[in-house]
């Protein structure tokens, strides 16, 4: 089976009990989360190796989410241990008209800290097959930026398909910042994954005729901008979400996946949320895993969309769903009867 690397940040999130308001709260439930450890969860409940990178404070707190990954297959073998503390999100869950709302609490974290010395690319590529990381990586800061691109150039050197999740998060940079390191490190990049907005935030690349809060969705346009990241960075493969936002409850939501100029299209699913977040980085676990396996485009985009279908359904941020599920919905089967 092929092996997977992704790095990034892990933190605690805290939401209060089902669909309270912060307000309201009187406890949180912890669990653990992060876009590139979300996609180490997909790809390790899916049999492939998954190793996860990242820095964590040595301390009982660190110890937790070291544990937690433990616990559901991932590899935690090159975590990188010191540091004062593991950066924290607060998740309100929205509901109908009210949306859902993060708070950071992630500033001096033991990763965003990290120096280019605690990791060895080379030694942490031994055996690996892809790289995957994401936007939020490096918009962290300090020596982020300079690590993501060294690990970039360390596994185009030994062969690694590298991909990239654009994520942009405006919490944490701005987009010209964004678009600065972003645009230094797309060259190594042979799998771009974006969402409605990201190519726009990041790289100034809209879609005509798309309302994406009026759930508008215009698929020439998404074409259109997959064909000019392509022409621009080189890119393989471009994957979009694609979400129509009825409610913070109902979504449409479907994907796309451009290739040597065409583009596949997956079903739209109409889905009533338990939880959204993690819904993009199911879908690049699933993307994934359907190019590991070498499945042709209309089959890859039919099931890391049902991965992301899927997860929506899933309380937290990890997917939770085994492989036959996910490939029983990319097959048609969606109507939720009880499986005996």
């Amino acid at each position: 089976m092929a092996k997977v690397i992704t790095f990034g940040e892990i933190m605690m999130r805290l939401n209060p009990a089902g669909y309270e308001r912060f307000l309201q709260a009187h406890s949180f439930q912890v669990s653990f989360a992060g876009g590139e450890a979300n996609v180490a969860v997909s790809l390790a409940n899916y049999g492939v190796d998954a190793l996860f990178v990242t820095k964590l404070p040595d301390s009982e707190i660190g110890q937790m989410a070291v544990n937690d990954l433990r616990r559901v297959g991932v590899d935690t073998t090159r975590i990188v241990r010191g540091g004062g503390r593991m950066g924290l999100f607060f998740l309100e869950k929205g509901a109908s008209q009210r949306a859902s709302k993060v708070i950071y609490d992630r500033a001096a974290s033991a990763i965003a800290l990290a120096k280019p010395e605690d990791f060895d690319w080379s030694a942490i590529f031994a055996g690996a097959d892809w790289f995957h990381f994401t936007g939020i990586t490096p918009a962290l800061g300090g020596a982020l930026p300079a690590i993501c691109l060294e690990a970039c150039k360390a596994a185009k050197e030994l062969g690694l398909t590298v991909s990239c999740d654009l994520n942009y998060r405006k919490k944490l940079w701005t987009r010209e910042s964004a678009r600065a390191v972003m645009t230094g490190l797309m060259p190594y990049v042979d799998v771009c994954i974006s969402n409605e907005e990201d190519a726009k935030d990041v790289f100034g690349i809209a879609a005509e005729n798309t309302d994406i809060e009026g759930g508008k969705l215009d698929r020439a346009g998404y074409v259109s901008v997959a064909k000019q990241l392509t022409e621009r960075f080189g890119f393989r493969k471009v994957a979009f979400t694609l979400r129509g936002s009825i409610s913070a409850t109902d979504n449409d939501w479907a994907g796309m996946l451009y290739s040597n100029g065409t583009a596949s299209f997956s079903r739209t699913y109409r889905i009533h949320i338990v939880d959204r977040v993690g819904g993009g980085d199911s879908f690049g676990g699933g993307l994934i895993y359907s190019q590991l396996m070498g499945y042709d485009d209309q089959r890859a985009i039919d099931f890391a969309v049902a991965a992301s279908c899927l997860k929506h359904t899933i309380e937290q941020d990890y997917n939770m769903v085994s492989l036959n599920e996910v490939q029983a919905l990319a097959d048609g089967n969606g109507s939720g009867r009880v499986q005996r």
